[in-house]
C-alpha cells in the first residue's frame, strides 16, 4: 500500500503525518527521499525541468508509472530526454499539479513512483 500524502502548501509537503520542506520521491516500497534536484540542475540550470539523469535516477524496474507532482501551480516539466526515457521504459507518466498529483496518488493502485515537486 502507497503512503498516504496528508497535504501540500507552498513549500511543504505531508506524507502518513510526516512535514517534509522539500521535494519529494515515494519509491515502489513506499519510502519516502529527498528529490536529488541538482541531477536536473546541472543540465538545464533548474530544478522546474526534469532531466534524463534524474528520470534515470528516479525510475524503479517494475512500476506501471511515476506520478509527477509539477508544483502549486503547475511549473515543473519533463525534458524531452525524460519523456522519451520514460517511454522506453514503457512507464506511464502523470504530470500535474501538485495538489491534483497528490489525489491522483491517494487513488492510485498498483506499483506507481513518486516525484513531488512542493513550490511553484
Amino acid at each position: 500500500m502507497n503512503p498516504v500524502i496528508n497535504k501540500s502548501t507552498f513549500g511543504s509537503i505531508t506524507v502518513d503525518g510526516v512535514n517534509y520542506d522539500h521535494d519529494i520521491i515515494i519509491t515502489l516500497k513506499g519510502k519516502v527521499k529527498k528529490r536529488k534536484k541538482k541531477l536536473s540542475k546541472a543540465v538545464y540550470g533548474t530544478s522546474h525541468t526534469i532531466s534524463r539523469e534524474e528520470a534515470d535516477y528516479v525510475y524503479q524496474e517494475g512500476s506501471e508509472g511515476i506520478i509527477v507532482g509539477s508544483g502549486q501551480y503547475g511549473v515543473a516539466e519533463l525534458s524531452k530526454e525524460a519523456t522519451g526515457f520514460f517511454q522506453q521504459k514503457d512507464c506511464k507518466v502523470k504530470l500535474l499539479p501538485t495538489p491534483e498529483a497528490i489525489q491522483e496518488w491517494n487513488r492510485a493502485e498498483g506499483r506507481w513512483i513518486g516525484l513531488f515537486h512542493i513550490t511553484c
